[in-house]
């Protein structure tokens, strides 16, 4: 039997290790496809994009079977175009696009589910005042954007004409591109009237975070996995995720039907997801931030250390129009977490770990993998992709017997893994 030739869309060093993992490796040819620089910096080119992978695929000496992506936009909506016209499968363009068009994702969510903030647009170009009938405090956001890029948390009208100013300079870097796909589609009035570049402002949550993992198969919504996201003490920056959650099974059960409700709504099909929601113990509510049209990579080592295969085989059977069909709970650790160093000042990079003293860490420390995400003499504020309020440095994957044990090995990584910034 011949190996299926998969196109990667982005594929980096990171991910290629944990693809090289997946059940049935072997029948399997990873060929990448675009450079994750040119996919996620600058304003994203996409026309120049879709032209340039056509070129590769066109040219490529062989059948093209499965295209696959495991990044946010623009690799999210360039699966399922190419996908249509190489005959490959892949959920449909209008379902992604349902999804990450926050806006449009909350109508859709709105008419199958009660379990989200009160939301509406705000006009950017007018005088910026909240719109009728939000309280404060409240988040906006473009209605396009990753990583929490543009993403401000503001308390009153001072800050909320801050952020308004902030998203209106930036909006365009990804709300252009975002605009060139959404024109590949029929709009409804109110979305198309919106477009690519609004402002959305939602209600602030409160609560615990926590992630629902699935995916769909011939029209069937499967969740495999609940994950707890933990934040550093008094701001919105990732600490770490954890896999499995720690919340309550009624809680859990919750989670994963709402998730099946809105991803029915949206016609995801032979897709992967991954929802992200708060969840507020003193009230015992639930409530969705946002859904990606896409399994989070972030995840993959977490599922690996705790149920035995990592979350991108889901991305790869459905892509070969398999059934994933994952394991449960075969891995060798009992939890798992995928840990995010950070900086919150900004500053120079003038020491950063080596290469030997990375190795070192996963030779010495059992169930650990890290990826350095910086480089010597590069300015913090420069990272393209970082939320509105730190930079990320390192990425820590812990398997551990406890959370005990992964708060201990963690530590222990950040001892031997070092860094020196400077001004200039």
């Amino acid at each position: 039997m011949s190996q299926a030739n998969v196109f990667v869309i982005g594929l980096d060093e990171e991910n290629r290790r944990t693809l090289s993992e997946v059940p049935y490796a072997v029948d399997y040819r990873f060929h990448p496809l675009l450079d994750v620089a040119e996919l996620q910096q600058g304003e994203i080119p996409v026309a120049e994009l879709l032209d340039k992978a056509c070129k590769e695929l066109d040219a490529f000496d062989g059948s093209v079977d499965a295209i696959v992506g495991y990044w946010d936009f623009p690799v999210s909506t360039l699966v399922p175009i190419l996908a249509e016209r190489y005959g490959t499968r892949a959920t449909s363009l209008e379902s992604v696009v349902k999804c990450e068009h926050k806006y449009w994702s909350r109508l859709e969510q709105s008419k199958v589910i009660d379990e989200h903030p009160r939301f509406a647009l705000v006009d950017l170009d007018g005088e910026p005042r909240p719109p009728e009938g939000l309280r404060f405090p409240m988040w906006l956001k473009p209605v396009k954007s990753y990583s929490s890029e543009l993403a401000f948390g503001v308390k009153d009208e001072t800050e909320f004409r801050r952020a308004v100013a902030e998203i209106r300079e930036g909006i365009g870097r990804i709300g252009r591109p975002f605009e060139f796909v959404m024109d590949r589609l029929d709009l409804p009035p109110e979305v198309a009237e919106a477009g690519g570049q609004a402002c959305l402002a939602e209600e602030s949550l409160s609560g615990v975070q926590a992630a629902v993992e699935g995916y769909v198969y011939d029209g069937e919504v499967v969740v495999y996995g609940v994950l707890d996201s933990i934040n550093y003490p008094g701001t919105s920056s990732f600490l770490r995720h954890q896999y499995p959650s720690a919340l309550p099974e009624p809680v859990v059960r919750r989670l994963r039907e709402v998730s099946r409700r809105v991803i029915e709504r949206i016609g995801l099909d032979w897709a992967t997801f991954s929802i992200e929601y708060f969840y507020d113990a003193a009230k015992d509510e639930i409530a969705l931030l946002e859904i990606n049209p896409r399994h989070s990579q972030s995840h993959a080592e977490l599922f690996e250390f705790v149920d035995g295969v990592p979350n991108h085989h889901c991305m790869l059977s459905l892509a070969l129009g398999r059934d994933p069909d994952l394991p449960y709970r075969r891995g060798p650790y009992a939890v798992s977490g995928k840990w995010y160093h950070r900086q919150f000042a900004d500053g120079v990079v003038r020491r950063m770990p080596t290469a030997e003293e990375v190795e070192r860490v996963e030779r010495e420390i059992p169930g650990v993998r890290v990826a350095v995400k910086v480089a010597e003499g590069q300015r913090l504020s420069q990272l393209s992709g970082q939320d509105s309020y730190s930079y990320e440095l390192t990425h820590v994957y812990v398997g551990a017997d406890s959370e005990a044990e992964m708060r201990q090995k963690y530590d222990h990584c950040l001892a031997m893994l070092p860094y020196e910034f400077g001004e200039e």
